[in-house]
């Protein structure tokens, strides 16, 4: 399997296979609302259509990076979104990274959007592919636990699993980690980190496609349940 990893900003034209990285937290919070019973996610272009789509359907659930806001049922965080009864629920998503990344290979033939916690669901739905294109999504393509999920990814798809001690290692001394830690970033909880260095938390990864004019995620594979 061919393999490039690139940033948003560097795609020139739309791969036939496109994994959209997003560890800390796009990617770990749709993860934990599709186990929470969330039937899909919405992947909203901004936070306006966000709340376009909730005042279309208000038992819609929106959520968005960073502190609450007026209009927003949760914020992106996978430690406050655990809790969260969403069984048939569909929940609208814009974060600054991973659903923009998303929206940017919207026209490939199959896009899936990863974290540690879907790493080897993802990386079974790869199995066969010639080609692959990651698309990191965090501080333009360099964020390292994105870098690292997404090198996991493909040497797993491509061979045995690695030892991934030293991917989580990676992930767990980036910047997005140390922030998330520290406070610096808003609407977090205290088990974020723990739950985005979570691998194979789920068994089903995550496929987004075009759906009635929206780009819409799905799991992909085994159902939780």
């Amino acid at each position: 399997m061919e393999t490039s990893f690139l940033a948003i900003g560097e795609l020139t034209a739309t791969p036939p296979v496109a994994v959209v990285v997003d560890v800390m937290r796009a990617f770990t919070t749709a993860a934990w609302a599709f186990g929470q019973g969330a039937e899909r996610i919405v992947l909203a272009e901004s936070l306006d259509a966000a709340l376009e789509s909730k005042a279309r359907h208000p038992d819609w659930i929106a959520l968005k990076d960073g502190a609450p806001a007026p209009g927003f049922d949760a914020v992106n965080s996978p430690g406050r979104i655990r809790d969260t009864d969403l069984a048939g629920r569909t929940v609208v998503q814009k974060t600054t990274a991973g659903t923009v990344g998303a929206l940017a290979v919207r026209g490939a033939d199959l896009v899936l959007c990863a974290s540690f916690a879907v790493a080897g669901a993802t990386a079974r739905a790869l199995h066969g592919r010639p080609a692959v294109t990651f698309v990191v999504t965090g501080e333009d393509g360099r964020a390292e636990e994105d870098l690292a999920c997404a090198h996991y990814i493909a040497h797993r798809a491509t061979g045995p699993a690695p030892d991934p001690a030293p991917y989580l290692r990676r992930a767990a001394s980036s910047t997005a980690a140390s922030e998330l830690a520290q406070g610096i970033r808003e609407g977090v909880h205290e088990d974020d980190v723990r739950l985005c260095l979570e691998l194979d938390r789920f068994p089903f990864a995550m496929a987004a496609a075009p759906e009635d004019g929206l780009m819409v995620l799905r799991p992909y594979g085994e159902r939780v349940g």
